[in-house]
């Protein structure tokens, strides 16, 4: 580690900073014990997604970080441990349940914006079922919680007005995710899932500032647009936790070479007081797209001059690289991006594209190489089948 104080960074020193605050070390094996914690305490929140296209994104970032491991196990800690809870923190996410509370002010915000909107008697029907049959029988799937033929479709994303309540409920904090089956919510009420000392909201001003505060320990180094997007807040919202936050030490602006503003001018930043800049910090990953490295998009552009874009729900001819692409870190810079699906019926992972950046490593193929059979292996698949689609050569011969 370099110590000095900190009041300006080379580019290469912010990406190391970057990387060493989001849990990438140059020792990556898990622990035996708690061999989550790691990497859930460094993330803060792990952002939840539908698509399993190869592996569903919650179980991604450990395996960016620590590779193979027992994705059960994880599952396990994550809805069984009483340590966690799913909020709308950047998107849908796992967030520490203890820090449940420093969303409350979101929480309020969303049902006063429903009831200045209004809705149909019906929802309002729905609403109050929901309430009343999770009172009387307890954590619920929305299947469990409709009555007979789903017939009166809601008018958003063609939900029943059962599934649009249960929503609005848990946007509300009034209802909790008490688990999943078959990836779909287990919904309890909040007291019925929720030690009553987590169900204590923190003023709107205090809570902000220490989700910033907690967004700057994960990130390392950023910008005020980083800050804010973390956990989803508004600019201003961010701009006044992080003078409370430089105010008080926790924050120490420093200039990043080459982070630039629109107009060309330098881009403020500041630096977590508990940051590091490493010496030496060279990982090489596939990551989720929903990856706090990369699911900020213009500060991926900024930190590592990698453009993405996911292509889900773009038409096949009119995508670029492929449908669910997983950007490919090769010594600590994006270099490259890979297009995988797990054929789970043939016990093959499926390289249907790869992609190398233009200043991406000599040895890009080769690394790529060695974690896609990492990353077969941690799926039980016996098999990798390359297409040859893009500019990243692999050897067709690939095996798991």
């Amino acid at each position: 580690m370099i110590a000095r104080p900190v009041t300006d960074l080379s580019a290469a020193e912010a990406r190391r900073v970057a990387l060493a605050a989001q849990g990438f070390t140059n020792s990556p094996r898990l622990r035996s014990r708690r061999p989550f914690d790691n990497a859930l305490e460094r993330l803060h929140v792990l952002q939840i997604d539908s698509v399993n296209v190869f592996s569903r994104s919650h179980y991604m970032p450990v395996f960016s970080r620590h590779g193979g491991y027992e994705q059960q196990r994880l599952d396990d800690h994550l809805w069984g441990s009483g340590e966690f809870t799913e909020y709308w923190a950047h998107e849908a996410a796992f967030i520490p349940v203890a820090d449940r509370k420093l969303f409350g002010w979101r929480m309020a915000d969303r049902r006063d914006r429903h009831t200045a909107r209004g809705s149909s008697p019906s929802l309002e029907q729905a609403i109050a079922d929901v309430r009343a049959k999770l009172a009387a029988n307890g954590p619920q799937l929305v299947r469990e919680l409709e009555e007979g033929p789903r017939e009166k479709r809601g008018p958003w994303w063609d939900w029943s007005d059962t599934k649009h309540a249960v929503e609005l409920l848990f946007a509300w904090g009034e209802v909790v995710s008490a688990g999943r089956e078959g990836f779909q919510r287990r919904y309890a009420l909040a007291e019925q899932a929720i030690a009553d000392e987590h169900l204590v909201d923190v003023d709107r001003e205090t809570a902000q500032r220490l989700l910033v505060a907690r967004a700057a320990r994960s990130l390392g180094v950023a910008t005020l647009p980083d800050l804010a997007d973390y956990h989803r807040l508004k600019t201003a919202e961010a701009r006044i936790a992080v003078r409370s936050l430089e105010a008080s030490g926790e924050l120490v602006p420093v200039s990043v070479q080459g982070w630039k503003t629109r107009t060309g001018a330098p881009e403020p930043a500041w630096l977590h007081r508990d940051a590091r800049v490493p010496g030496r910090l060279a990982p090489n990953a596939l990551l989720t797209p929903f990856d706090p490295v990369v699911w900020y998009r213009p500060r991926a552009e900024r930190m590592f001059d990698f453009h993405y874009r996911i292509e889900i729900y773009t038409p096949k001819e009119k995508r670029q690289f492929g449908y669910y692409c997983l950007p490919l870190m090769v010594g600590g810079k994006l270099a490259g991006r890979i297009d995988l699906k797990a054929d789970r019926a043939q016990r093959a992972l499926l390289v249907q594209a790869a992609w190398h950046e233009p200043d991406a490593p000599r040895h890009t193929g080769d690394v790529a190489a060695d974690l896609l059979r990492q990353a077969a292996d941690w799926q039980g698949l016996s098999e990798i089948r390359v297409s040859g689609a893009g500019n990243l050569e692999l050897p067709r011969a690939l095996t798991a």
